[in-house]
């Protein structure tokens, strides 16, 4: 089984790109606290890239702004390329299928409402 589910804050508004097909795809990076025990020093933070496809797309960047405390359900996929020098890269994403805004406004800027997107961009979405 291949499922993610991650709390943590945007950690920059989502950028939206379109394609010739007509899909559409939003990305972003998810700051996630890794917390330590207090004897053990600070807490660390994980980055992760976020991918949102289809009208959820749109969506995620009408509401999802920088600082936003979001809740994201989806799957891990490895992005496999070669780079302009030939050099294999490697880049793992998680493909959301679910996003929730968690919080209040006065929530570092968050949204007062909460919505889920899901099925890849065909779903209902709440307000």
């Amino acid at each position: 089984m291949n499922s993610v589910v991650l709390v943590g804050r945007a950690g920059a508004d989502p950028e939206i790109k379109y394609f010739e097909s007509g899909r559409m795809r939003s990305t972003f990076n998810l700051a996630v606290d890794r917390p330590v025990k207090r004897t053990e020093g600070q807490d660390t933070t994980d980055w992760f890239r976020i991918e949102i496809w289809g009208k959820d797309a749109e969506r995620a960047k009408e509401w999802i702004r920088k600082g936003s405390l979001l809740g994201i359900q989806g799957r891990l996929e490895i992005s496999k390329w070669t780079d302009k020098n030939g050099q294999k890269q490697e880049m793992f994403i998680i493909s959301a299928s679910t996003f929730r805004l968690l919080g209040s406004r006065q929530d570092s800027g968050s949204q007062a409402y909460a919505g889920a997107a899901s099925g890849g961009g065909d779903s209902d979405f709440a307000f």
